[in-house]
């Protein structure tokens, strides 16, 4: 069994700067490729970053491309999602997720194996 816990989010001015952290346990962290989805209230869930495996390509949503930063550290079975200049816009709750295909991860109606149970994000104006 796959467990992921999210954590970093919280309320902060437009501007500012928030880092996320999904924890993963129970199986090889390094065999699976990482990903970040959020959902907004009246919106569908949005694709927003992924990286693979072996900490190589990383990709992104245009929206968040040049603002956030997904990156991951095998020896503490963490994937992070930095988010720099951040927008009302990008308000929700942000999920990370797994899977050992990266494709999966790059489409907001990819069907990754595991989630975790997300964390809120807002963006105040």
């Amino acid at each position: 069994q796959v467990q992921l816990v999210e954590s970093g989010g919280g309320l902060v001015q437009a501007g500012g700067s928030l880092r996320l952290s999904c924890v993963v346990s129970g199986r090889a962290f390094s065999s699976y490729a990482m990903g970040w989805f959020r959902h907004a209230p009246g919106k569908e869930r949005e694709f927003v970053a992924a990286i693979t495996r072996s900490d190589g390509p990383t990709y992104y949503a245009n929206s968040v491309k040049g603002r956030f930063t997904i990156s991951r550290d095998n020896a503490k079975n963490t994937v992070y999602l930095q988010m720099n200049s951040l927008k009302p816009e990008d308000t929700a709750v942000y999920y990370c997720a797994a899977d050992y295909n990266i494709v999966v991860l790059t489409t907001a109606r990819g069907r990754p194996e595991y989630w975790g149970q997300g964390t809120q994000v807002t963006v105040s104006s």
